[in-house]
């Protein structure tokens, strides 16, 4: 007998009928001996609609009361699931983020897990229950408020019990089948990949690939935990993530791995710095002072007849605003002339362990964005990632271009997105 983690996204259990398929593959689970538990997100898109009635309440929704309000989305599923199971004659029990042992720090919207005490859980399926969790939420350590992980923290919150509860594995169940070398709803020719690490699914989450959430990967490698990402809608095996693709597994030795675009960036630029010691140091505490994660870094270098400079920087459109207002702030402190705000770029990047030792990447990739038209604006690289910065009307034609050029097409169309609007 095993302990597996199952991780249910809001397309899955879209509907009634969806809620009940994805009780029976529970309850097949548990009949297959294992102890189960079931991180569950939030119906569709009903995240999304109560943060549209936030909106329509008030411009800025206080952070505490919409925290309050997002996580009853999770709580509907996870009781909702706990019912179809019950009806299927196996016993279900549903728990909040608290209750299952979830304890954040107190930032509301974007919480971090500090550490998981899944005593009731444990419990419960020691007892012979299956375990229903409201993915998403925990509760603050300090001032004990409800607080949500951010968007895409159902998958967090899966990895973080599973290592809590020593799971033999975290299944994340989408409405894909599994990891593709590139987001099949843009590139209808992406392959699906057996196996992935954990380093290039950071890169790829990091780069704006939608199906694992950046922290979860980041959980999953510090506990060596593995994940298998599949499809809820089909019984294909889906992919891998390990800590090492498995010997002789060639296909996944590629140069690239994959292609992630994300349209959910946008771009400040600081122009007229003046250029002298400190000054950016000043600036990006100030950024990081008010808890905004900044992504790619450009600073132009200084004309000499003016020792003055441009900074440019990315970071989420959401955060645009409250960046604008912080550097607004400081603006008399530090002397520069102005700040520009461009929310209609997006980033493409490259991914793959096996360009650290393949030189002609880069020339390989810009060649293809020229061939395609797509002009490049900023470009940032690590050990085993490319990303640039475009316009985002090129974004998807460039996401093509690349995945051709790098040899990634699928023969025939692997691809099938069972559900989800992708909003």
């Amino acid at each position: 007998m095993g302990l597996i983690v199952q991780k249910y996204g809001g397309s899955s259990v879209a509907d009634a009928e969806g809620m009940k398929r994805v009780a029976a593959r529970i309850v097949a689970t548990k009949k297959a001996g294992h102890q189960v538990v079931v991180v569950v997100s939030a119906m569709g898109d009903t995240t999304d609609e109560l943060i549209d009635l936030a909106n329509a309440v008030t411009p800025i929704p206080q952070g505490r009361e919409l925290d309050m309000l997002l996580t009853a989305g999770e709580r509907i599923s996870m009781a909702l699931l706990a019912m179809a199971i019950n009806n299927l004659g196996f016993e279900a029990l549903s728990f909040t983020g608290s209750q299952a042992g979830v304890i954040t720090d107190s930032v509301h919207g974007k919480a971090r897990i500090i550490d998981v005490t899944p005593g009731r859980i444990r419990e419960a399926i020691d007892a012979g229950s299956i375990a229903i969790v409201a993915g998403f939420q925990g509760i603050s350590q300090d001032t004990k408020d409800i607080t949500t992980l951010g968007r895409g923290g159902s998958d967090t919150t899966a990895v973080a019990l599973a290592a809590a509860l020593d799971a033999d594995v975290c299944e994340i169940y989408t409405d894909v089948d599994g990891v593709f070398s590139a987001d099949p709803r843009a590139v209808p020719a992406a392959r699906k990949l057996k196996t992935v690490t954990y380093e290039e699914m950071l890169e790829l989450a990091a780069a704006g690939a939608k199906v694992l959430h950046l922290r979860c990967v980041e959980y999953a490698r510090r506990f060596n935990l593995p994940i298998h990402v599949r499809s809820s809608f089909s019984p294909n095996e889906g992919t891998w993530v390990v800590e090492n693709h498995p010997e002789g597994d060639t296909m996944e030795q590629a140069i690239i791995s994959g292609v992630a675009h994300d349209k959910s960036e946008a771009k400040i630029t600081i122009v007229g710095v003046p250029d002298r010691t400190g000054v950016a140091a000043r600036i990006f505490q100030s950024i990081a002072d008010n808890d905004i994660n900044i992504d790619m870094i450009v600073q132009n270098v200084s004309a000499a007849a003016t020792g003055l400079t441009d900074i440019s920087f990315t970071l989420p459109k959401s955060e645009g605003q409250k960046a604008t207002q912080v550097l607004q702030r400081i603006q008399g402190e530090i002397g520069f002339a102005s700040i520009l705000f461009d929310d209609t770029i997006g980033k493409l990047s490259l991914v793959g362990a096996g360009m650290r030792s393949h030189p002609g990447v880069t020339a390989t990739f810009f060649a293809a964005m020229a061939d395609a038209g797509v002009n490049i604006e900023m470009i940032s690289t690590s050990e085993i990632r490319i990303s640039i910065i475009v316009r985002e009307a090129d974004l998807e034609r460039g996401a093509k271009a690349a995945h051709t050029a790098f040899g990634l097409d699928a023969d025939q169309i692997e691809a099938v997105v069972y559900g989800g609007t992708g909003r």
